[in-house]
């Protein structure tokens, strides 16, 4: 994958810091940067 990405610019929801995600954050659904982000998965399943 030689393609560059499109970033987002998001605000963790968890820690509040400025990061940014491969995808359009939807309003009204958390976002977390990729510290967070291990934290909340395994609540998902």
């Amino acid at each position: 994958m030689s393609e560059e990405r499109k970033m987002y610019p998001c605000v963790c929801a968890d820690c509040g810091k400025d990061s940014e995600v491969p995808f359009q954050p939807k309003e009204g659904r958390p976002v977390y940067c990729r510290e967070c982000l291990p934290k909340h998965r395994s609540k998902r399943f």
